[in-house]
């Protein structure tokens, strides 16, 4: 293991990982005003390493498809109570909030019990909407990563 930090990004099937890598790296190499048009993705077969660097853990959730909520929070929890992972920071997105029926943020947050976890949490916990695919919110994403390197 080098002594780069690492940025872990976890979700469900099919709920904007890659793009949001590609968009972030493009973000931070030309800011974003210069992001154009989503680049075109394929689903990823295993997994996909690639340097941001940034730094730190994040999450990632589609917030369009409501069967994938109990298997993401299922997933969050298994990482929320990982012992390496205890005192790490932990980004929570909310992709896809472009999309025409979502569920609003409150909804959201109710059904994954969002008080209760990160009142219960003992990492520092942050949740933010985003849209890998027209940029909302990619910018808040990257203060948040440049936040926690200054640390």
């Amino acid at each position: 293991m080098s002594t780069r930090d690492i940025c872990l990004l976890l979700g469900a099937t099919s709920v904007g990982k890659t793009l949001l890598l590609k968009r972030l790296q493009k973000l931070g190499l030309h800011g974003l005003g210069e992001l154009g048009e989503p680049p075109s993705t394929l689903p990823t077969v295993g997994t996909n390493l690639t340097d941001l660097t940034l730094k730190k853990k994040k999450f990632i959730v589609d917030s369009a498809n409501t069967t994938q909520i109990s298997s993401s929070c299922i997933q969050l929890l298994s990482v929320l109570s990982a012992e390496p992972l205890h005192s790490v920071s932990v980004l929570i997105l909310f992709n896809k909030r472009d999309m025409p029926c979502i569920m609003s943020l409150v909804e959201i947050k109710s059904l994954f019990r969002m008080d209760d976890i990160i009142a219960s949490a003992t990492q520092p916990i942050t949740i933010l909407e985003v849209s890998a695919s027209t940029g909302q919110g990619l910018q808040e994403v990257l203060s948040w990563l440049e936040s926690i390197i200054v640390k």
